[in-house]
């Protein structure tokens, strides 16, 4: 009777949607807006430096995962993911109905709608290993050059081909604004600082501009770039410390999740008692509950090691 009447709200939620003439993607682009960026005044900006208040749970992670979208270059999937989220948590809904236990029925719901955005921060995480291995290569040859002849924009131009996206895209983009719109370097130059989410490539940019007016100091952009090396061989090893939390998760999630099942194997009544009686229940709700706790805060500690200056 219970999935009987799930699936009558999910015909009924399929039917306002065809009466309305709304897309789910535009139903949840209305969602997004929320968390989109608006005009602030001069007074919350004042109000938001000064306060020690931070952002915490889930408006964190959905504001840190479309901080990751926006600097990937793919901030137009946030739409879809939240799509996705919302599919998830009618599916962890369902879930604990078929289960018959309504006290996990906010936990899964929650959790599974989460799911989506923790992929794109555990996945980021190899983004940003890709992205310092392609900007020490990148600025590597380009610095090589701009020693050589004196000349950044044509060191640019001269490597511009060898590199790969997205630090091919940047100076592709600089080029771009040096040939046809504005020929001043040093503009160009503060155009691009921020397109990539780098301490070091920020701090090589603040230097080149310092080099356009004393020429000596091109000796620094060498020691810059070693920063890079530094940052790699460091996170090669620690690699296997910064991965193990997320093996134990995994061990300790199939231990967790596996007994259910086990228990069903070496005495019904025992599985009969957790699956039916309300403290049981309870205790997989809170069992649940602490797995999604797990799963969050292991994301955040498998982050990869970053400059900061």
């Amino acid at each position: 009777m219970t999935i009987l009447l799930f699936l009558a709200f999910i015909g009924l939620v399929t039917g306002g949607f065809m009466i309305l003439s709304l897309s789910p993607f535009e139903f949840a682009e209305s969602i997004t807006k929320v968390f989109c960026s608006r005009k602030k005044t001069l007074a919350q900006m004042i109000k938001e430096a000064t306060s020690d208040k931070k952002v915490k749970g889930i408006k964190k992670t959905i504001l840190e995962t479309k901080e990751i979208l926006e600097v990937t270059g793919k901030n137009h999937l946030f739409g879809t993911l939240t799509v996705f989220s919302i599919i998830l948590f009618i599916a962890g809904t369902f879930f604990s109905l078929m289960l018959n236990n309504f006290l996990m029925i906010p936990v899964m719901a929650i959790g599974f709608s989460m799911l989506p955005f923790w992929y794109v921060m555990f996945t980021a995480n190899f983004y940003k290993k890709q992205l310092n291995a392609e900007l020490e290569t990148s600025l590597s040859i380009i610095t090589t050059s701009y020693l050589r002849s004196e000349n950044f924009i044509l060191a640019v131009e001269e490597n511009v081909s060898y590199l790969n996206p997205p630090v091919c895209d940047v100076f592709k983009h600089f080029l771009a604004q040096t040939n046809l719109i504005n020929a001043d370097l040093r503009f160009a130059l503060e155009s691009i600082k921020f397109k990539v989410a780098n301490e070091v490539y920020r701090e090589w940019i603040d230097a080149v501009i310092a080099c356009q007016e004393d020429k000596t100091l091109k000796t620094t952009l060498t020691p810059i770039i070693s920063k890079l090396s530094d940052m790699r061989v460091v996170s090669a090893e620690l690699d296997i410390l910064l991965y193990e939390p997320m093996k134990e998760f995994i061990t300790m999630a199939i231990l967790l999740v596996g007994n259910i099942p086990l228990i069903y194997f070496l005495n019904k009544s025992w599985f009969d008692t957790l699956m039916n009686t309300v403290v049981c229940k309870g205790v997989l709700a809170i069992s649940a509950a602490a797995l999604f706790i797990s799963l969050a805060a292991v994301i955040r500690l498998t982050r990869p090691i970053e400059y900061r200056r």
